[in-house]
């Protein structure tokens, strides 16, 4: 709970501090264009390839195949596209960089880690 509230405060804030910087920097209105402008592109990568990777989940799962890093990748893709569409350029950075196939990798690794750790601590349980 104390990272997600150490969170809840550093990214606002540091949002808040890289806007003001690039509204000095090139000025209001490119600013404002810009951020509307990840959000439409936010919002467009991410149902373009979360149709993708729905279409890949039925596919393995056609095939009797359990769909485990699939749906990692959509896990990414939800998350960066929420990132995304979320006003800021730090944000639209850790956004884009999970909606790339080549970084989603590394992020995929990370989760994949983070849940393992949950399971074996005994904080989410596997019913088989």
């Amino acid at each position: 709970m104390k990272y997600i509230f150490l969170i809840l405060v550093i990214v606002p804030t540091a949002e808040i501090g890289v806007l003001l910087l690039s509204g000095q920097t090139i000025g209001i209105w490119p600013t404002i264009a810009l951020i509307i402008l990840t959000g439409f592109l936010g919002a467009y990568l991410a149902k373009q390839q979360g149709l993708e990777t729905i279409r890949r989940t039925q596919d393995q799962l056609r095939k009797g195949m359990m769909p485990g890093d699939v749906i990692l990748d959509g896990v990414s893709i939800l998350i960066g596209g929420t990132l995304l569409l979320t006003p800021g350029f730090i944000t639209d950075a850790l956004g884009c960089l999970l909606l790339a196939p080549p970084t989603r990798k590394f992020f995929k690794a990370l989760m994949l880690k983070l849940f393992r750790n949950w399971i074996d601590r005994g904080t989410i349980k596997v019913i088989r």
